[in-house]
This record gives C-alpha cells, sequence and structure tokens, in this order.
C-alpha cells in the first residue's frame, strides 16, 4: 500500500525522533548505571564511616546481636562488624549469615548465598573491627529500572502529542497542494490557461510552473493537430473531388476513347489519394514517435538497396542514379525510418530534375557525423523559401510537380529522431538542389 505524502512525512519524522530517543535513552541508561553506581558505592563508604564513628563512641559491642528488622520500604543494604575480623559484633538483621567480604580494604563484587553483593570493607580508626556494608545487585538494578521507566513514561506521551501535532501540522503545511490538486481537477478538459502560482508556496512554484509548462505543450500539440487534421482534410478533398469527376464523366460517356481516358484519370488520382493517406499515417506515427527501435546500420548497403527501389522510376523518367565513391559510415537507427528518409528525398529529386539529367549520391565523414549528400539538377529552391518547405503541406507555387507538400516534412522528422538534421544548399553545377542529411556515427570510437 502506497502511504500518502502527509502519512509519509509524519512516520519519516516520528521515525527520526524514535531514533533519536533510542539514542538518548542508550546513553542515559550507560550514565545512569554508572552515575548511580557511584552514588550507591558512596552510600556504601558512607553508612561505613557511620559505623566507625558510633564505634569509636562506644556504642558498639562485642555481642552479636542484631539490629530490628528493617522497614519494608527500606533498601537491600546490610551491614557486618567483625572484631579483630574474626568474631561478629553487630549486623543488621538482614544481613546473610556468611561473611559479606574479606578482610581487605576497598570495594569488591561478592557472590553470597547465591546472591550478588556490592561490598565495602574498612577497619576502624583503632583498627580493631572490620566493618563491611553491602548491598545486593538486584537491588541496584531494580533502581536503574524504576530510573528508567520514569524516564520513558514521559517520552512516550511526549511522542504521542507530537505525532498528533505533527500531523495536524504537516497537514496544514501540505493544504496548498491540496489546493492545486483542486483547482486541477476542477479545471474543463478544453481550458489550458496558466494557473496563478503568486499565491502558491516558494516549494509548490516549480510544480505549479511545470503545469503551465505541460498545459502550453498540450495546447501547442492540439493547435498542431487541429490544423494537420484540417489540412489533411483539404488536401484530401482534392483527389476524391478529381475521383469524382473522373468517375462521372466515365459513366456519362459513351465513346471508349473517352471512357478510358477519364478511368485512366480516376486510377491516377486515386494513387495520388493512395500517397496522400499514405504519407499522412506516416507523419501522424512519426509525431508520437519518441523512440524508436534502433541497430547498427552500414549506411552505403542500407542507400544503395534505396536506389535499387526506385530505379525503375527514375528510368521511366530518363534520369540516371549515381552512387559515388566513398566512405561507409555506421550509425545506429531505424531501418524502416531511414528507408523513407531517402524514399523521399529520392523521389523529390526524381519529381524536379529535367529528363536526361542524372542525381548523384554522395556519402561523407565529418568527424562524429556522417553526411549523405543528394544532388540533382532540377531548379532548385530560393533561399527565402528553404525553410518553408519543410512546413507541412506546404508547395512552391508555380513548380508544376503534383505532389502532397508532406515528403520533405517526413524527411525533417526522421532526421530529428535520429538526433540528426537536414540542410538545403545550391548545387556545385549552375542550377538544382543539394540536400545534405547530417546523423551522428557509430563507429566514431570503434
Amino acid at each position: 500500500m502506497t502511504l500518502s505524502l502527509k502519512a509519509r512525512l509524519v512516520a519519516l519524522f516520528i521515525a527520526a525522533l524514535l531514533a533519536i530517543g533510542v539514542f538518548t535513552l542508550v546513553g542515559s541508561y550507560a550514565v545512569t548505571y554508572v552515575e548511580l553506581g557511584e552514588l550507591l558505592d558512596a552510600h556504601l563508604v558512607q553508612t561505613a564511616n557511620l559505623l566507625a564513628a558510633k564505634n569509636a563512641q562506644g556504642m558498639i559491642t562485642n555481642d552479636a546481636t542484631k539490629l530490628p528488622t528493617l522497614h519494608s520500604s527500606a533498601r537491600s543494604a546490610a551491614f557486618q562488624i567483625w572484631h579483630a575480623g574474626q568474631t561478629l559484633a553487630w549486623q543488621s538483621s538482614n544481613a546473610p549469615a556468611r561473611p559479606l567480604g574479606n578482610n581487605v580494604e576497598g570495594f569488591a563484587d561478592r557472590t553470597v548465598n547465591d546472591e550478588q553483593w556490592r561490598v565495602f570493607t574498612t577497619w576502624d580508626q583503632a583498627h580493631e573491627n572490620l566493618i563491611q556494608v553491602g548491598e545486593m545487585n538486584r537491588t541496584r538494578e531494580h533502581l536503574l529500572r524504576d530510573v528508567i521507566g520514569h524516564m520513558l513514561a514521559p517520552l512516550g506521551v511526549a511522542l504521542t502529542v507530537l505525532a498528533a501535532l505533527l500531523w495536524l501540522a504537516v497537514g496544514a503545511g501540505l493544504r496548498p497542494l491540496d489546493r492545486v490538486a483542486t483547482a486541477v481537477a476542477a479545471r474543463e478538459p478544453q481550458r489550458l490557461d496558466r494557473m496563478d502560482i503568486t499565491e502558491a508556496p516558494y516549494e509548490v512554484r516549480p510544480l505549479v510552473e511545470q503545469l503551465n509548462l505541460l498545459f502550453s505543450r498540450i495546447e501547442t500539440s492540439l493547435d498542431d493537430t487541429r490544423r494537420f487534421t484540417a489540412d489533411a482534410a483539404h488536401e484530401l478533398r482534392t483527389p476524391l473531388a478529381a475521383i469524382r469527376a473522373q468517375a462521372q464523366v466515365a459513366a456519362a460517356s459513351k465513346e471508349h476513347t473517352e471512357r478510358t481516358h477519364a478511368l485512366q484519370q480516376v486510377l491516377r488520382a486515386c494513387d495520388h489519394a493512395s500517397r496522400l493517406i499514405e504519407q499522412l499515417l506516416t507523419l501522424a506515427r512519426l509525431d508520437i514517435s519518441q523512440q524508436t527501435a534502433a541497430g547498427s546500420i552500414e549506411l552505403r548497403g542500407q542507400i544503395s538497396e534505396s536506389l535499387g527501389d526506385i530505379a525503375q522510376t527514375a528510368l521511366d523518367r530518363q534520369i540516371e542514379l549515381v552512387l559515388e565513391e566513398g566512405e561507409a559510415p555506421v550509425i545506429h537507427g531505424n531501418d524502416g525510418l531511414l528507408r523513407i528518409l531517402w524514399r523521399n528525398l529520392l523521389d523529390n529529386a526524381i519529381r524536379y530534375s529535367p529528363a536526361g539529367s542524372e542525381i548523384r549520391v554522395r556519402i561523407r565523414c565529418e568527424g562524429d557525423s556522417a553526411c549523405i549528400d543528394v544532388i540533382d539538377n532540377g531548379p532548385g529552391i530560393a533561399p527565402e523559401e528553404r525553410q518553408r518547405v519543410f512546413d507541412r503541406f506546404h508547395r512552391i507555387l508555380g513548380s508544376g510537380q503534383p505532389g502532397s507538400g508532406l515528403g520533405l516534412s517526413i524527411a525533417l522528422r526522421i532526421a530529428e529522431l535520429h538526433a540528426g538534421s537536414i540542410s538545403l544548399n545550391d548545387a556545385p553545377a549552375e542550377t538544382g538542389l543539394w540536400v545534405c542529411v547530417r546523423l551522428p556515427r557509430a563507429d566514431v570510437h570503434a
């Protein structure tokens, strides 16, 4: 289950606080253990000194008398006084029958009757009586647990209250996101104007700005789609009208020659409509393409095959296709799309070249780029028109050639999908067009 941003932030805050709390608790336990041990050791020393003072005042006899039973709330501390370190003279009621320690002065950890004791041993001022004061370790541990327990109780309450406050605070802090979500949800699909970011918090403004950029891109895409649809409908209307007109002529004609000519015109119009629809579908697919299935392509072999595919069209128009000798670079690209690119460029060159001319294709390398030149002997394109010919459905007036104005648009889109470019220049001869396709090489570092 995916947590909400609010729950995630609160969980992270609580986890951080718990980590700090555990670290603090462990540190406090260690410090408290040491400090409490020193405090209780000091209490044992103080008790031993008090007993030594009482002995000096003659309040301790050599009779092994015991003190009365201690109060139930008294700690489990005990003492023993040994005359000359040998004979038990006095002890507390909770002291064990066995000696608490040995005759060595100072602190010692002892096991008496299967019980762990912390024992302090000292002699009185006259060095006649050995005083031993001890305390069971489990008493110290119980006291330490009580101290830690008193620390944990407020910590648990504080964390609970803090979690509630954090939940409210994070909710209030994320409220601008809720307002943005509400504003986006309330928008109609056709509403793509910019959202106001003046009231948005600083952290939310990048999100709103990116939404505005997205709206702008969607609006541009929709405008392009509307324009493309309108242009496509307009372009399709012409061949369909021609088909209808010629079909009516054929249906009304009584002469075989006239009917045959009309039917031939119908077939030509159908071919034109079929090519236009094919180009429209190709362009539509390219518009939604961001990535293409790619592989290594040896350009000379691929372009040679493309020339062979279109050779009959060139032969019918008495145009010679020439692939010049040169380099054979390797690129990384989509084989099918690149074949469409070469076909469109060669088809344009054949369409606008006069009979008896030649079209030269040259492959060369310039640094990290492979350059493919298609040079024809046609009328060329005026410099002021060279950028516009890449627009969809744009045709140069007075060219006298049929077409949809999509060939160069498709070629440029395919080149861009391969991180390449297309440039138009004057041919080296007096007339003609020099089309240069530049694509990144894949064999530069091979």
